[in-house]
């Protein structure tokens, strides 16, 4: 990786208690980004454009996953129609809207975005930052 990568962070992991129907998801849900499947080890599965970023797991202890108070996951969108491609594509695999696609000013004039609850009650959300003029 080269130093002008602007990610300050390596990768998130999300455990998850459906591991396979969490994946298939996934897989629906963050193609409607350009994002795939990367990399996958038993009972993980890692998704990126390039390297692994995302992963679904196993929680490595055994013991059921749970959901963080709190805790959200944000995807990059490129526009406001894969926001709206991503919104619609998780509620109809299973999601649980928490916020359609809209702008939300007070993240910033340019934010446009929406949220949802995965399977396993996951907050994600995919925004879109236009700086593009009015």
């Amino acid at each position: 990786m080269s130093d002008d990568n602007p990610s300050a962070i390596s990768h998130v992991s999300i455990g998850s208690n459906r591991h396979d129907e969490a994946c298939a998801f996934y897989d629906a849900v963050l193609a409607t980004l350009g994002v795939r499947r990367v990399m996958e080890h038993e009972g993980a599965v890692a998704y990126g454009k390039a390297f692994p970023e995302f992963w679904v797991q196993r929680p490595i202890d055994g013991r059921p996953a749970s959901v963080g108070n709190g805790t959200h996951i944000g995807f990059i969108a490129a526009s406001r129609a894969q926001v709206e491609a991503f919104y619609a594509a998780a509620l109809a695999h299973g999601a649980q809207g928490d916020g359609p696609p809209g702008p939300r000013p007070h993240y910033g004039e340019p934010y446009y975005g929406c949220f949802v609850r995965d399977l396993d009650g996951h907050k994600v959300e995919a925004s879109f930052w236009d700086e593009t003029p009015a």
